[in-house]
């Protein structure tokens, strides 16, 4: 049985534009089997979905994650139960990450419209390889223009210089469009679509937006983005609490 995940979700917890509950609802409709929660650099959301889901009894299995904010670029954290520093070197993130027993995948990897580890970040881990700062996996399946646009060359990469596994995710920031792109596996369950991961027997899948999907709420969703979160997240780091929303 082939499985489906969709690695990289938003909720208005960060800079999403839909509530945990009903970027769920939207997993559910569209048939998935796993979902990673990954807002930038807070974890809130992801145990607060999972816990909705056991409650529920969803038939989608919810592990939790975090997009970090690294010097070179974002990466997502899948399978970690805590936060991890932000803006801290690329190596070092990874390394935390695994010591957290999670994941590594670079998201929208090389794009120049969002912020996203470089190939020359990338080069440097494989030319410098130690398994402990590798990453995992590679998205190289994302409808988003930001996403797609260094897609070809993401995809070059990786087959004759990284070799890791590839991953697709929606990258939704609202729910109408999760589970536009997606990972398929081999079997259902979290433990394993880690597994695939692992052993690179992953396959990126998905459609692309069209521009109204690009468009539908899309000033305000650069706005939470672009100004609201980085000060909130900063600020919930380094200053006083700040509330959820």
């Amino acid at each position: 049985m082939t499985g489906k995940a969709d690695l990289q979700l938003h909720t208005d917890f960060g800079d999403g534009l839909s509530p945990p509950e009903a970027v769920l609802d939207a997993a559910e409709a569209a048939g998935l089997d796993v979902i990673a929660i990954t807002d930038h650099d807070d974890i809130r959301a992801a145990f607060l979905v999972r816990d909705l889901a056991q409650q529920r009894s969803s038939p989608v299995q919810v592990i939790p994650g975090i997009e970090v904010t690294t010097r070179s670029g974002h990466l997502l954290a899948l399978f970690v139960e805590d936060e991890i520093p932000m803006l801290r070197p690329l190596g070092e993130t990874i390394a935390r990450v695994h010591e957290l027993g999670g994941i590594a995948v670079v998201p929208h990897p090389l794009s120049y419209l969002t912020f996203s580890v470089g190939e020359s970040a990338l080069r440097d881990l494989a030319e410098r390889f130690d398994s402990d700062r590798y990453i995992d996996g590679i998205e190289l399946r994302n409808p988003s223009y930001a996403g797609r646009v260094r897609a070809t060359r993401a995809q070059w990469l990786n087959e004759r210089i990284l070799k890791v596994a590839e991953t697709g995710s929606s990258d939704a920031h609202h729910a109408a469009l999760v589970g536009t792109a997606w990972t398929e596996f081999p079997g259902t369950s979290p433990a394993e679509l880690r597994a695939a991961i692992l052993d690179r027997t992953t396959a990126a899948a998905g459609r692309r937006w069209t521009l109204r999907e690009h468009l539908d709420g899309a000033l305000r969703q650069q706005w939470r983005s672009m100004v609201r979160e980085p000060a909130k997240r900063v600020w919930r780091r380094y200053g006083k609490p700040v509330a959820k929303r």
